[in-house]
């Protein structure tokens, strides 16, 4: 098992760390390096699949899964990440700024208050659109802009970037069960 990065306050000195890439990946959240929890079968299958739901929708926004985002002074690997397509560089590496579109998936032991806090810098580092999408309750916070959050359920019709479309709660939730 290879060793886990060391604790640092500095933004620069933890993205030098070794493992950094490890499954699952380490975020740098206030201060502190954390690693991502290991997601189960539900969350890697509604990332795959609403991954691919996005991008059969539109060419002005690319879905990517785990990409790690330099948003000083964090380092957030949101679980996926909507980013205008002419933002993304030419170059293999992180996403420098924040995404346009940030989704995390809540695991069963996961602080919801830290996605909140991850949610809510990004957002004031130039995020428009944020779902925090809770599987065993079935339900979606959405933020949008500087926006309190809003939660949707059911037949509820998400808001979205370049008129992305036909997104329910329950269309994301049955994606946990598509093959």
């Amino acid at each position: 098992m290879p060793p886990s990065p060391s604790i640092t306050n500095s933004l620069d000195t933890f993205l030098q760390q070794p493992n950094i890439e490890a499954s699952p990946a380490w975020e740098f959240i206030h201060g502190q390096a954390q690693q991502k929890p290991m997601p189960t079968l539900f969350h890697c299958r509604l990332q795959r699949n609403l991954v691919n739901a996005i991008n059969n929708k539109t060419q002005v926004y690319e879905a990517i899964q785990e990409l790690r985002c330099i948003i000083p002074p964090l380092s957030p690997v949101p679980d996926i990440v909507v980013v205008k397509s002419d933002r993304l560089s030419d170059e293999d590496g992180p996403l420098q700024g924040s995404p346009d579109w940030l989704i995390e998936i809540r695991s069963p032991d996961q602080s919801t208050l830290d996605l909140q806090n991850k949610i809510l810098h990004c957002l004031s580092k130039g995020t428009q659109l944020t779902w925090l999408i809770d599987i065993q309750r079935q339900r979606i916070w959405v933020w949008e802009n500087q926006e309190l959050p809003m939660v949707f359920a059911g037949n509820d019709i998400l808001p979205t970037l370049d008129n992305i479309s036909d997104f329910t709660v329950e269309r994301i939730i049955a994606m946990t069960r598509q093959r």
